[in-house]
């Protein structure tokens, strides 16, 4: 049963996590500006400013409301304030499911960011929360991302193969699923300990 929470993950000890605002429109398409952080999202093609400003944070803010506790979060440095991209439980229709994601610059790849903060929502989606499962996707070649997922706590499900218009590199070796269901949760969580909590 989801909790009726309305409250969102305080972060990490290296991580402030905030819900999204309008204000954030251009710091997330300078993230989505990166080729490299798009490679295995589009093949590297930006986010046009119009889809973000006008589509993804409209409809983002106003998932806040229809399932309290879940949505998309900004990324900054708890120390220095600085943007540093988001983490997200995405919902499920009913809310009783959340697909964790997450988008960061470049500049802070190789420091464990990533893992920090994904594993703080896997843990703040199933205590807090309440809800059944975690689940999370990506390009078969995405290995960094992969990574990410099983330090997170979540384990491979399958290999599935999508139909694309415009198929980018790698495609052809397909999408993996990966999952952490609340009844394994507690075993999981007891053999990795706990993301660095904030000071």
């Amino acid at each position: 049963m989801i909790r009726p929470v309305a409250e969102y993950p305080a972060g990490t000890e290296r991580l402030r996590l905030r819900r999204l605002t309008m204000a954030d429109v251009d710091a997330l398409v300078e993230l989505d500006s990166d080729p490299e952080v798009m490679r295995f999202l589009t093949g590297g093609v930006a986010t046009p400013l119009a889809t973000v400003r006008d589509e993804q944070v409209p409809r983002l803010l106003a998932q806040y409301d229809r399932h309290p506790g879940l949505g998309r979060w900004a990324a900054h440095d708890r120390e220095s304030g600085e943007f540093l991209g988001w983490f997200a439980l995405d919902p499920s229709e009913d809310g009783t499911e959340a697909e964790l994601g997450y988008r960061l610059r470049r500049s802070t790849w190789g420091r464990g960011l990533a893992t920090e903060g994904a594993r703080a929502l896997v843990r703040y989606a199933f205590d807090t929360v309440g809800v059944r499962r975690v689940w999370a996707e990506t390009m078969t070649v995405n290995e960094r991302s992969r990574r990410v997922m099983v330090k997170a706590g979540l384990h491979y499900v399958r290999t599935f193969h999508l139909e694309w218009d415009d198929p980018i590199p790698g495609t052809e070796q397909g999408e993996v699923e990966y999952e952490v269901r609340a009844e394994e949760w507690a075993t999981v969580s007891q053999e990795r300990p706990a993301a660095r909590r904030a000071r």
